[in-house]
């Protein structure tokens, strides 16, 4: 039988377009669940996600969504895939006939399908139930298990206040978001005893109050694992983005002992994409954090720990043993560790630019904003994938959007399916060979000085919003005089240690370093942070899985 939710009824929402299937298929539901969740159904899929984001704006949880395949204006693959993007957690079911079974299979692709169900389902006792209770019993056991919500309590142009916010959303913690202007936030902030003058207010479910909090203690607060549960693993993988999460779902579900250290949130930048449409296997695209959370569960599946909000300062090599210390003097030790610390997006040299960082100015997409962008102006300074992701992402609301980009055109940087997107979106627009000279504002960005590069005319412009996707930059500081790196900070492994044929001098074994070795044994390197790698995700994920490759090699022979 179905078992009561933990915290206010959870949700099982169901959509078909046939008013009479609707009524059975609700009918169904609530004579088998109906004490334990509240039954919501729509009959279009429009409808359907109205409810959703409603629900999603209470706070509500919802468990499981049945939606018929065969729907005018919008069928249900593509409802699902909407869905997902309010509700990752909740499992998907698809209603089909026979003829539609085709269609249900390929959509274990597009939506991560959960199940599909032919239609007629009678007896329900036989064909429904037995279905729903092992999905509903999978959601419990799941991350998206309910549990009451944080509460942040901040001002709109607020640096720290976007950055709390940014981090509970990429790291898939949910949260009510509250301005300290309206009644509801002054409430919370009296209950805290806080006068607003210091923000964010963050309120955990426990009703601990925040003020201010630091990213390793919001992190410990919400629930995120951020103390290794043991001193010594096999493998240690610094870094959270596609290589990271790639290498460690590879190393523990081959029976390594794996942590993986994050100093923010996982997916890297690649987390951050609003639609990612080259990546093997989705046709139909998927958002970066979609795929980033499907990376952490499957990696946490297999056994991987993940601990959030660690900033990893110093590698020693002590014997056999490689030690990663943290910045707050602690330490883990392993057999082998793989670097896969990603790159950062470079800061705008322009005055103006760092003080109003979380003000209207932002790297990369930070789609927690997004919604804010409706109907204004937005540019967007770069001229790679990423830019272009987070342009298409931000039409779909914003007035403009304008793409200033220093090259005299994207072709030499961008992909071309992008282009072509681009070029057909009729708010958005592209701007080449120009810069942005400087940004104005008081408390928030209100202008932005534009400059030529050929003919250095300048032009002030009225802007709001400015999101900044301008190169790479390694995270590897932390690493120097142990690693060897090149001119730009990037990792050198493998090949590129041995240019004229020999290790390098401190190099002690026998054999050459493997291909993704650095210049420590058992120290692999994946992904960006790699000299000469490709800058992509599905480039990331395989060196990922090959430095694991190379980790099982390394233990073998040593």
């Amino acid at each position: 039988m179905a078992q009561a939710a933990d915290a206010a009824r959870t949700v099982i929402l169901t959509v078909d377009d046939d008013p009479g299937v609707s009524r059975a298929v609700a009918r169904d539901l609530r004579r088998r669940y109906g004490e334990s969740y509240r039954i919501v159904r729509a009959e279009s899929g429009e409808s359907a996600l109205d409810a959703l984001k409603e629900l999603k704006l209470r706070g509500d949880l919802v468990a499981v969504i049945l939606a018929d395949y065969r729907m005018p204006q919008m069928n249900g693959i593509e409802f699902l895939e909407q869905a997902l993007d309010v509700y990752p957690g909740a499992r998907r079911v698809l209603l089909t006939a026979y003829a539609d079974t085709n269609a249900a299979i390929d959509a274990i692709n597009v939506v991560d399908l959960d199940h599909y169900l032919l239609k007629p389902w009678d007896p329900p006792e036989e064909k429904l139930y037995p279905v729903l209770d092992d999905l509903l019993e999978a959601w419990r056991c799941s991350d998206f298990r309910p549990v009451p919500s944080t509460k942040v309590v901040g001002h709109r142009w607020s640096a720290r206040s976007s950055d709390v916010r940014e981090f509970l959303a990429r790291n898939q913690v949910p949260y009510r978001w509250y301005s300290a202007d309206e009644p509801e936030g002054r409430r919370l902030l009296a209950a805290a005893g806080q006068d607003g003058q210091r923000l964010p207010l963050v309120v955990t479910p426990d009703g601990t109050p925040l003020v201010e909090p630091e990213a390793p203690e919001l992190a410990a607060r919400v629930g995120l694992a951020t103390t290794p549960a043991a001193d010594f693993y096999d493998l240690v993988v610094i870094g959270g983005g596609p290589a990271g999460l790639g290498a460690a779902v590879y190393g523990a579900s081959e029976g390594l002992r794996t942590v993986l250290v994050e100093r923010s949130a996982t997916g890297g930048q690649a987390g951050q994409s609003s639609r990612i449409e080259n990546y093997l296997g989705f046709p139909d695209g998927v958002s970066g954090g979609q795929l980033t959370e499907r990376a952490r569960r499957q990696a946490a599946k297999f056994g991987a720990e993940i601990l959030t909000a660690r900033e990893v300062t110093g590698l020693e090599v002590n014997g056999a043993a490689r030690t990663v210390r943290f910045s707050d003097g602690s330490a883990v030790a392993a057999h082998s560790v793989i670097l896969a610390t990603g790159v950062s997006y470079r800061q705008l040299n322009a005055p103006g630019a760092t003080e109003l960082t979380g003000c209207g100015v932002f790297y990369g997409s930070a789609l927690t904003e997004a919604a804010s962008c409706q109907g204004h102006d937005v540019y967007i300074v770069g001229g790679a994938n990423s830019a272009g992701q987070a342009a298409m992402y931000l039409a779909r609301g914003a007035k403009s959007v304008t793409l200033l980009v220093r090259g005299s055109s994207l072709t030499a940087s961008m992909s071309h399916y992008l282009i072509q997107q681009i070029g057909e979106a009729p708010n958005i627009s592209v701007r080449s060979g120009t810069v942005v000279e400087a940004a104005h504002g008081s408390e928030h960005l209100e202008q932005l000085t534009l400059r030529d590069v050929e003919t250095g005319r300048s032009e002030l412009v009225d802007a709001q919003w400015m999101f900044v996707f301008i190169g790479a930059a390694p995270r590897t500081d932390w690493l120097d005089g142990t690693v060897l790196r090149d001119e730009h900070g990037f990792i050198l492994a493998g090949p590129d240690l041995t240019p004229d044929g020999r290790p390098p001098a401190d190099w002690e074994l026998d054999r050459p370093p493997y291909h993704l070795e650095t210049n420590i044994p058992g120290v692999f390197v994946a992904g960006d942070a790699r000299a000469e790698s490709a800058k992509r995700v599905a480039s990331a994920v395989g060196e990922g899985a090959m430095a694991v490759m190379l980790v099982h090699r390394y233990l073998e022979q040593s």
